[in-house]
């Protein structure tokens, strides 16, 4: 089994990292073989509308375009299980995010039935971070998210969507301009919430790559 962990943050070290880091420290107790990725690292773009993976000689799923998105996007088409982290902002998973998920899901589908090309089966599993607290979530994001998230079911595997809420953004918020914070009670949420956060992440990582 292979699990490929992708961090689309561009923070290397902080909630969204530490989530899929745990998430890979999962797949590994279940025997998977883990590539952790830091996204942020990577050169690459969107979907650059080139339609090379539409042409009737070339090989399907595959992306064609010259970056170091490619050669993960093959990695990741040859795994059994993709596991992935991104930060919401303004209520959306981050730019990187949605280049590879762009990339990834439209070399896989079909112009001639809007089906997928794609005759494997990787499980996934998405984490959304987010400094906005559950009820927000509920009531602006998750619906829209649940129905982004369905593209990725073009894989033919199990999709799952955990969400991570009322993260802290910083150790001191004396030292930003973040009045509209409560340090307090980020800090009382983080130490109570994240580490169950931290364990769930773990959880998933080990059941979506046995």
């Amino acid at each position: 089994m292979k699990t490929v962990v992708i961090n689309a943050s561009p923070r290397r070290r902080w909630n969204t990292a530490q989530v899929m880091k745990e998430a890979a420290k999962g797949a590994e107790s279940a025997g998977a073989e883990v590539e952790y990725v830091d996204l942020y690292k990577l050169d690459l773009h969107g979907c650059m509308s080139c339609l090379v993976c539409k042409k009737a000689e070339k090989d399907r799923c595959k992306c064609y375009w010259k970056d170091e998105l490619s050669p993960l996007i093959e990695r990741i088409l040859d795994a059994d299980t993709l596991l992935i982290g991104s930060p919401i902002y303004f209520n959306e998973p981050t730019s990187h995010y949605r280049a590879l998920m762009e990339r990834l899901i439209f070399c896989i589908l079909s112009y001639d039935g809007f089906g997928s090309y794609f005759e494997g089966k990787i499980n996934v599993g998405l984490f959304f971070t987010m400094n906005a607290p559950e009820d927000y979530y509920e009531t602006m994001m998750e619906e829209y998210l649940e129905n982004s998230s369905q593209v990725f079911g073009m894989l033919n595997g199990e999709v799952k969507i955990y969400p991570v809420f009322n993260t802290l953004q910083v150790n001191d918020y004396s030292q930003y301009a973040m009045g509209a914070f409560d340090e307090e009670d980020k800090k009382l949420n983080h130490e109570k919430q994240f580490p169950v956060d931290l364990k769930k992440a773990f959880e998933i990582g080990a059941e979506l790559s046995k």
